[in-house]
């Protein structure tokens, strides 16, 4: 039980700015508890912004709980998962291929198709958030989103070799297997039934993983650590539109 606690705050230190003043040991038995819990870090996220959303909702204007939800939402994760979709972005909006994108994913320095990327993601989960609250969508939706895409990340990393022998990606993977996508589901899916349209998410996010592993396949031979932050920025935005026409047009 010591290396399941260990890893349940290896995946809080490494997926969030939340302080964990604990040195946990990196071990294949943690990192496999680690991927395990990762679900379990994004209901911790979606706790935290569901209690935000619900002390403001009725205070503020829907555009100002909006973006105060946002802003926590990438203070919590302290910006790393943006920082995968930017690099993403840099390096798909490059009209070469092969070697040349992956030199520019690993570029420190960021490029027009990085801000673009950033500014884009980040406006359409704004006004997602913001018409999802004038829909009167319940917040505990919020608690399913973050779990959900934290469970694509690692069914990622279960089913989409690494590009290359080397970063965090191929570190984690090799202390992962099968068991690991489907013991990371059960938090997720715990928490389903809570959420209108709970199902509904879960299977559209399968299907996201699906294709989005097949298109990195195809890009890079595999994915990174970038790729994997960027399926978590990607699966949420995805997801928030999912809850949204839900509450639009089913919830009526």
């Amino acid at each position: 039980m010591k290396d399941a606690g260990y890893g349940a705050l290896l995946a809080l230190q490494f997926l969030t700015r939340l302080p964990v003043p604990v040195v946990c040991p990196w071990t294949p038995a943690t990192r496999r508890w680690a991927a395990r819990s990762y679900p379990l870090v994004g209901l911790v996220i979606g706790v935290l912004l569901a209690l935000l959303g619900m002390a403001l909702r009725d205070a503020w204007p829907a555009p100002l709980v909006a973006l105060a939800l946002l802003s926590g939402w990438v203070a919590l994760s302290g910006g790393l998962h943006l920082d995968g979709l930017m690099d993403l972005a840099d390096a798909l909006g490059c009209q070469s291929s092969g070697e040349r994108r992956w030199a520019i994913m690993k570029d420190p320095h960021v490029g027009s198709f990085a801000v673009l990327a950033l500014v884009l993601h980040l406006a359409w989960k704004g006004m997602l958030l913001w018409v999802l609250l004038d829909e009167g969508a319940s917040l505990w939706a919020l608690v399913a989103i973050p779990a959900l895409a934290r469970w694509g990340a690692v069914a990622l990393l279960v089913g989409v070799p690494a590009a290359r022998d080397e970063g965090l990606a191929h570190a984690w993977q090799k202390s992962l297997g099968h068991r690991e996508a489907w013991l990371a589901a059960l938090p997720a899916v715990a928490v389903l039934a809570w959420v209108p349209g709970g199902i509904w998410l879960a299977l559209v996010m399968a299907v996201f993983i699906v294709i989005y592993g097949g298109a990195m396949r195809r890009s890079f031979g595999g994915i990174n650590g970038d790729i994997v932050g960027a399926a978590i920025e990607g699966g949420e935005l995805w997801l928030l539109l999912i809850a949204w026409s839900w509450w639009s047009y089913v919830m009526v």
